[in-house]
């Protein structure tokens, strides 16, 4: 699916001699270990104290509440302020959480209402780290190696959702205060590697005002122009389509029959197949017919999770839910490049925040989907349905965005015009 590179030790090193985006790389890695370890803990405990399922469907709803109140000032502050400072401060209020969560373990203070409290800082301090970290990881790279340096950011996460919950409950099972001190270790160790990234800042006469125009700008920007709008919306209603997150409990107990243990091969299965074609293309990144491959990994998308709700033998489940990670990481690459390409760096902020808020919604609300289409025609009608709705919605983008389908190159739109 990748164009390999001519020479595999230039691409290689070229990447690894970019120092702040290599710091920047650790420190992605360490904040989402500690992320994933501290978020595996709270949900455990949620559950452990209240034994109601619908507790923790409010840690979701909680972290998804400031990303929809924060879209548009994170977005302006990423492009009127040092982006990391914005990181920094948001991984502090990471800190903060732990200290609070050491603190309640050993003394006995937990409580309902004080893990709600500490879901909604992260929740706060995600909504902007996030966003402003995107934007910043493609401000450390030239531009003809912004492709290849989200996937190396899509291998720091991926490493992070496999190692994390892993680490975090076999920590757990010795002592909880153990976890949410290596949180703290995790999280300052990032707070100190951003503090030795070193970038261009913009200067306060480039700066645009705070005004309602200039808050909105990213709507307006993405609005007119096709290639951008095409991209963000794309993942939007393929994401609401295709969920399969919220029934693998399902799958696992019901249909594959394969148990708890079972279930944890179903959720990491994604993550590694992610990993492993985020590595591959780190080194061979794709380079030519962009547009053309994007839309073929989302249509492959689409047959896979038929394939794998179809699937009664487990074995088969797995390799499909490996592929399903493997094949949206090509497309999280290629489209992530785009959105970050096709946008100057003065408003790349705030376009950043309307499609990681865009993203998140459609994972939040796919699993929703997911979850009512079952409760009405069964898990496996829902995840067939949703799988030929992402062939139908590939099939549909291709037509209303031909702009997008004609991607060759990781090139501003007018670079292409002119090419």
């Amino acid at each position: 699916m990748s164009d390999v590179a001519e020479q595999r030790p230039v691409v290689e090193l070229s990447l690894m001699k970019q120092r702040p985006f290599v710091l920047f790389w650790l420190a992605r890695l360490s904040a989402t270990m500690g992320y994933h370890m501290t978020a595996i803990t709270i949900g455990w405990q949620v559950y452990a104290l209240t034994n109601n399922a619908l507790d923790l469907g409010y840690i979701g709803l909680i972290q998804f509440i400031p990303s929809v109140l924060f879209t548009l000032v994170v977005g302006h502050a990423a492009d009127r302020y040092d982006r990391r400072t914005i990181v920094r401060g948001a991984q502090s209020i990471y800190v903060i959480v732990a200290v609070i969560l050491t603190y309640a373990f050993s003394t006995g203070a937990l409580s309902r209402e004080l893990l709600f409290g500490c879901v909604l800082l992260i929740g706060c301090a995600r909504a902007f780290e996030m966003p402003t970290a995107h934007t910043l990881a493609s401000t450390l790279v030239p531009t003809n190696m912004i492709s290849r340096a989200i996937a190396a950011w899509t291998s720091a996460n991926q490493s992070a959702v496999i190692c994390g919950p892993a680490l975090g409950g076999l920590l757990y099972t010795i002592s909880p205060v153990i976890v949410t001190v290596v949180c703290f270790i995790f999280f300052t160790i990032s707070i100190t590697l951003i503090s030795f990234v070193q970038i261009k800042t913009i200067p306060a006469a480039k700066r645009e005002p705070v005004t309602f125009a200039s808050v909105t700008a990213g709507f307006e920007y993405v609005w007119v122009r096709p290639r951008l709008l095409g991209v963000i919306t794309l993942d939007l209603f393929v994401m609401l389509l295709a969920g399969t997150t919220a029934l693998l409990p399902i799958f696992a107990r019901d249909i594959l029959a394969v148990g708890p243990i079972g279930l944890g091969l179903l959720r990491s299965a994604p993550a590694v197949g992610a990993l492993g074609m985020a590595l591959w293309m780190s080194y061979y990144p794709v380079e030519r017919h962009i547009g053309i491959k994007m839309f073929t990994v989302v249509a492959l998308y689409g047959a896979i999770t038929v394939v794998f709700g179809l699937s009664t033998w487990f074995p088969l489940s797995l390799v499909a839910l490996a592929c399903l990670g493997a094949v949206d990481a090509i497309s999280v690459v290629i489209r992530f490049s785009i959105v970050q390409i096709e946008t100057p760096d003065e408003k790349r902020g705030r376009v950043s925040a309307i499609n990681y808020f865009l993203v998140g919604s459609s994972n939040t609300l796919g699993e929703f989907e997911s979850g009512l289409v079952a409760s009405w025609f069964g898990a496996v009608a829902s995840v067939v349905i949703g799988g030929v709705g992402s062939l139908l919605i590939a099939g549909i983008w291709m037509g209303l965005f031909p702009a997008l389908r004609k991607v060759d190159r990781f090139e501003p739109a007018d670079e292409q015009k002119s090419a």
